[in-house]
């Protein structure tokens, strides 16, 4: 095959869209990027996830681009570990939500992510779960004051039960100014730094890298990849993905089991 793809860099979600519930990126998904690659176009992962959550994935697809993490608060060359963009949250927010972490109803549980580490209080199923489904290692801290005030990335709340879920974001929302609040799985809500989204972050990286926004296609399947799926020339959303991604895409792929991002190459290339 000659010539560019006239679109250069897909940008892809990981869980629910490049991968599947069982974790793993299913074997149609893997060859279509690489056929993608060969074809002269470059993969962008955009997740949730921290660098040891993502490297896996970044090393099985045989990467060499900067990954967004954090929802967008960081762009990282995992390669290197360099830290090309970022954001944290205020020190006076930090400090208002530090006040309410410990109030929160019961079966909310705190991950507190700074210099690439999540940080928790306390124990339990819920918190066991989330850190062996990302396959990261959880720190304990004996109180939010040994973190540093101007060096929190985000801070995770992982719900026991969806029915916490709205309680606590009105919590969070009626007490914590300047922060973007998420909810990037059922029972996952996400407190980032103001401004923080995969879309802002999107930006920077392709304008420091000379990409335009036209020639970038965006993947994803919850409603935190809908500002990501709109800042690019083409938003593309997973078939089962949440209603309101798909009402905002430009096009619709199949169910992320069916190979929701194969699906998207095989429309991108001849």
């Amino acid at each position: 095959m000659t010539g560019r793809p006239a679109v250069r860099w897909i940008v892809t979600d990981l869980d629910g869209t490049l991968v599947g519930r069982d974790l793993r990126i299913p074997a149609a998904n893997v060859a279509a990027l690489r056929r993608f690659a060969d074809a002269g176009g470059e993969v962008v992962i955009a997740t949730g996830r921290t660098e040891e959550s993502a490297l896996p994935y970044h090393r099985e697809l045989g990467l060499a681009t900067p990954a967004i993490l954090y929802n967008g608060a960081r762009v990282v060359d995992l390669a290197t570990g360099d830290v090309l963009y970022r954001r944290c949250l205020a020190s006076a927010s930090w400090a208002k939500l530090t006040l309410l972490l410990d109030d929160l109803p019961e079966g909310v549980h705190v991950v507190a992510f700074s210099d690439g580490r999540g940080h928790v209080r306390d124990e339990g199923a819920a918190l066991r779960d989330y850190a062996g489904r990302d396959g990261i290692a959880l720190a304990r801290v004996a109180s939010w004051g040994e973190l540093p005030s101007d060096g929190i990335t985000k801070v995770m709340l992982v719900c026991a039960d969806a029915a916490l879920m709205d309680p606590a974001e009105r919590a969070v929302a009626a007490t914590v100014p300047g922060v973007t609040l998420v909810r990037s799985e059922a029972t996952y809500l996400e407190v980032l730094p103001e401004g923080a989204t995969k879309g802002a972050a999107l930006r920077e990286l392709a304008a420091a890298r000379g990409v335009p926004l036209a020639e970038i296609a965006a993947i994803g399947d919850n409603p935190n990849d809908i500002d990501m799926i709109r800042v690019a020339g083409t938003g593309v959303a997973v078939g089962d993905g949440h209603p309101d991604v798909r009402a905002a895409a430009d096009l619709v792929v199949a169910a992320c089991a069916d190979g929701a991002v194969a699906d998207l190459v095989g429309r991108l290339l001849p």
